[in-house]
Formats: C-alpha cells, sequence, structure tokens
C-alpha cells in the first residue's frame, strides 16, 4: 500500500514548509505566513475595466489632488516633507506617554479651526477624557468631532456620518474587526484593521492618521507588513527627564526621510521648537574649564551642542567611565587617543562626559569637541565661548573631515562662534594647541567652599 500523504504548510513569504500549521513562521519569522499545500484555489479571471479605471499614459495623470496641505504645525510639516497628502496612511509610533496622542489632538484642532472637518477615533480613552486634555492644551473646534470606539465597522460607519477631511485613529492595536479571529491587538487583527482603513482612505482620498504602540526593543507592536502598509512611519522619541521630544520619518514616499521635528512639551500641550539651538547650551556668562561646543547634524538641521566632561583624581583600581548622551565606546577610545598621542594621563582619574539638554551625540563628527572638552577639564583651562569643534578623531590621533561641512561651519558662523576647530587643524594634538592659544591667559576660577 502507498503511504498516506500527511499534508504539510509552506510559507509564502520564504517557502518554509512544516507538517502542522503554527502561528509563525521558523525562518523568516512572519506571522499568519503559512497556507496549506494542495489546497484548492479558485482561479482568478479577467474581468472588464471600466472608462473611469483605466489604465492611461503617465504624463496624462495630474497631480492637483495629490499636493501636500500644510497642517497647521511647521515642525510636522518639516518631516511630512510639506504637509499632509490626501489619501496618505501616516504611521505614527512612540513609547507610552510619550506624546502621541497630545501631538496629534493639536494636529486636529489646527486643521478643525481651518474649517475642515476631522474625526478624531480614541480606542484608548473616552470622549469625556479626550475633551479634558484638549481643554488644557486649548484645541477645541466645532468641526473636531471625536468619538470613542474599538469595533472597525462602527468606526466606518462613523466616517460614512461625519464625511471628515482628516481621519486619526488612536490607537490601530486597540481596534478589532469581526473579520478576524484573535484578540485586538494580535498580528491578524491589526493587519485586517489597518488594511481596511488604508483601503478606506485611498478610495475617498482621506488623509489617514494611525497611532502605533512599541515594543520593549523599541519596534513598531504587530507584524512587520504594518510599516509596509502605510505610505509614511514617523517615529516619536523622547526623553521621560527632559521636556524635548523628536519627529523623525523613517519611512516617507512622499518626501525626505532625513529631517527631524522638534518640539517641547509644556504644560499647555506640546509647543513647537523651530530653532532649537538654545537648548543645548548652558546658561553660564563665564567660561568654565570641562565644556566645548560643537555642531551636530539631526536630519538636514545643524544644531549647536555643549559637551562638558569632568576629571576626578581616584586611588581605585578600575577608575570609572561614565558618560550620558555620548556614546561610552568612543569615549574610551578618544581617551586612549589622547592618552598615547597627546600625553594627557587620565588611568588614575574617573572620566564624566556628558551633554546638556539631553541631547544624543551618535555621530563621529563629534568626536574633536569630546578631546577638547576633556583636556580642558584635565588642564583646568576654560576654552572661550565663541570656540566650537568639530572632526572626528582617528586612532592615529589625525581629524577627519565630516559629512556636511559647510553647513555647520555656516551655522557656527550665524550663532556667534568666530573660531571653529575642525580638520584643518590636522592632528588632535594640533587642535588642542589651537584651542587653549585662543583661551583666556587666567585659568579658570575655582569656587571656594
Amino acid at each position: 500500500m502507498a503511504r498516506p500523504t500527511v499534508p504539510g504548510f509552506a510559507c509564502r513569504e520564504c517557502g518554509w514548509t512544516t507538517n502542522k500549521w503554527v502561528g509563525r513562521c521558523g525562518e523568516c519569522q512572519v506571522w499568519d505566513s503559512l497556507v496549506e499545500q494542495g489546497a484548492p484555489t479558485q482561479k482568478v479571471t479577467a474581468v472588464a475595466v471600466s472608462e473611469a479605471r483605466a489604465a492611461r499614459p503617465i504624463t496624462q495623470i495630474g497631480t492637483e489632488e495629490s499636493t501636500h496641505r500644510p497642517s497647521g504645525i511647521g515642525e510636522f510639516d518639516r518631516v511630512l516633507g510639506g504637509g499632509l497628502v490626501p489619501g496618505a496612511a501616516i504611521l505614527l509610533s512612540g513609547e507610552p506617554g510619550v506624546g502621541k496622542s497630545t501631538l496629534l489632538l493639536e494636529v486636529a484642532a489646527r486643521i478643525a479651526q481651518r474649517g475642515a472637518r476631522v474625526l478624531y477615533v480614541s480606542a484608548e480613552e473616552s470622549a469625556s477624557q479626550v475633551r479634558l486634555r484638549a481643554e488644557r492644551t486649548g484645541a477645541l473646534s466645532d468641526e473636531l468631532y471625536l468619538a470613542a470606539e474599538t469595533d472597525l465597522a462602527t468606526i466606518l460607519g462613523q466616517v460614512d456620518a461625519v464625511k471628515p477631511r482628516l481621519l486619526i485613529v488612536d490607537s490601530v492595536q486597540t481596534v478589532s474587526s469581526a473579520m478576524s479571529d484573535g484578540a485586538p491587538g494580535q498580528p491578524a487583527q491589526v493587519r485586517e484593521v489597518a488594511g481596511t482603513l488604508i483601503r478606506v482612505a485611498k478610495e475617498r482620498n482621506l488623509p489617514l492618521l494611525l497611532v502605533g504602540h512599541v515594543t520593549k526593543d523599541g519596534t513598531i507592536a504587530g507584524p512587520r507588513m504594518l510599516e509596509h502598509l502605510v505610505d509614511v512611519v514617523c517615529s516619536f522619541e523622547g526623553d521621560r527627564q527632559t521636556a524635548l521630544r523628536f519627529v523623525r520619518a523613517l519611512k516617507n514616499r512622499f518626501g525626505p526621510t532625513d529631517e527631524v521635528g522638534c518640539f517641547e512639551m509644556t504644560g499647555d500641550g506640546i509647543a513647537e521648537v523651530p530653532d532649537p539651538s538654545a537648548l543645548f547650551l548652558s546658561r553660564s556668562s563665564t567660561p568654565v574649564s570641562g565644556t566645548c561646543v560643537t555642531i551636530a547634524l539631526e536630519g538636514k538641521r545643524a544644531i549647536p551642542v555643549e559637551v562638558q566632561a569632568l576629571i576626578v583624581g581616584t586611588t581605585a583600581p578600575q577608575p570609572r567611565r561614565v558618560v550620558n548622551g555620548v556614546d561610552s565606546a568612543r569615549v574610551a577610545m578618544i581617551l586612549a587617543v589622547l592618552e598615547r598621542r597627546c600625553g594627557l594621563r587620565m588611568s588614575t582619574s574617573d572620566v564624566y562626559v556628558s551633554t546638556v539638554g539631553g541631547m544624543r551625540l551618535t555621530e563621529p563628527a563629534t568626536d574633536l569637541a569630546i578631546a577638547l572638552a576633556i583636556a580642558s577639564a584635565v588642564k583646568d583651562i576654560a576654552l572661550p565661548q565663541t570656540l566650537a569643534a568639530v572632526g572626528e578623531i582617528s586612532l592615529a590621533g589625525e581629524i577627519r573631515p565630516v559629512a556636511a561641512a559647510r553647513q555647520r561651519l555656516s551655522e557656527a558662523k550665524r550663532l556667534g562662534y568666530s573660531q571653529v576647530v575642525d580638520g584643518d587643524a590636522g592632528s588632535v594634538h594640533s587642535a588642542i594647541g589651537i584651542a587653549f592659544a585662543a583661551a583666556p591667559s587666567e585659568r579658570a576660577a575655582v569656587p571656594a567652599f
């Protein structure tokens, strides 16, 4: 007798096979991608295409209805590439409590105040709770409609009744559909809800803003396919210890992905910060040793950031290396270069390096500012407040050129930094000599206790 065949399942994404159905592919880790092999399938037949939907030459297709429309918040429009595009699906993700709902409520209020009807669907809070936050932030408008719904069919009914010009759903992980099994937030539910809302947005030329939760490692919860379905993916970042917030575009079909929007959380809601130059600088009127300013690049925006260093002698066998806002590995490399190439002994001292204002520096262009701040702390010589440093340091002690050097230099000149130490110095040893030559002759004052 022939051995009966065991029905198998194959992954639609990578082709991985298994004898029984599982919810997640064991090879590519994609959820709900297994289909039964040999299952009866229906044959797809061609249908007649109407004249309105017939294919046309691309040169005959107009773009007047798909232009960017400003939302009223300049920093948010900067990230989106100029504003909201009709029919675009935008996903905004971020950690809990960072201010996603506050930002979108402000966007809804700005658009509603211009006469366009907006539907804000809150699937996590009641309508009265959203109203309280709107009163506190001044986001009240007669054209702003609120609905507290968690059922997809009811949300679609609200869209038919209100006929909004903008739809906001907060959040997509808490909405469920009767067309899919499972609890809200599961991959199948998230895919069904997002797919249906995006289809409605495309058919009605309706901008759609979705709020997405993130997991513990910072990625968007739900299937990875959710990021492929939407047109724009924005990340709302911030530190709980500071009021500063950043919006970055991780994916944008209608604009650049290297722009950054800067906001500040206040008691009255969220406020734009068009020029964040003063947020990352100390307010001391007299020069202090151990400080140096660098010009960091966030997207296309050049921002001055002050780096501070503190050197304290210790008798411990393992001196401490504490950093905040900078990469600890790069600081360790810079300390080794300073000790080997410049003769600055720090093997018996604790080293503390931090940035001002909670800014995080990850680019190598800030190496020279960190080195000058450490050297200033070791020698106890304050650098002039009109000096800035930009450059990457190699293990040989050389200063390498950095990206967008001309933009950084022009921004430094605009902000009043008359002297910029960069790759023209040649080596970090020469850069330290140039910086100390520009420093005041007297040593930094030490306060008495």
